[in-house]
């Protein structure tokens, strides 16, 4: 199986790992066939400047990811290409967005690039449904 550079470069050096204390979401996915699991931290808050000004961004986001080179570069991968959008621009990042920007996937990889994208979409339902809780 051939992966691109970037694949490579984000499985041995993936940007933004770890855990964000007091997360503003959190998402959790898994594929229980391949064991892979992903948890992806967000924290929100309002750009003060540019055309999104007053709008809610994704400030900070994180991984944790349990798998295989694929899933830990497509979570490196989601973190980078979220960081700084709004929450609706980021929930349209799709998993062909993600393979794209890695270079492509092997086709029997692309369910990690699934898994990024729902784990981001996973954490922003989960934000919008503490926020919803706090009103």
């Amino acid at each position: 199986m051939q992966y691109s550079k970037k694949v490579m470069e984000l499985f041995t050096k993936p940007k933004n790992v770890g855990e964000i204390k007091n997360a503003d979401g959190i998402g959790e996915v898994g594929n229980p066939s391949c064991g892979d699991m992903m948890s992806i931290y967000i924290k929100v808050g309002k750009a003060t400047t540019g055309k999104n000004k007053g709008k809610e961004i994704l400030k900070d986001i994180k991984f944790k990811t349990y798998g295989c080179a694929a899933a830990i570069a497509t979570s490196s991968m989601i973190t980078e290409m979220a960081k700084g959008k709004t929450l609706e621009d980021a929930e349209k990042l799709s998993r062909n967005d993600i393979a794209e920007e890695l270079g492509g996937l092997p086709p029997i990889k692309m369910h990690c690039s699934n898994l990024a994208a729902d784990g981001l979409k996973a954490a922003i339902e989960n934000y919008r449904k503490n926020k919803a809780k706090k009103k």
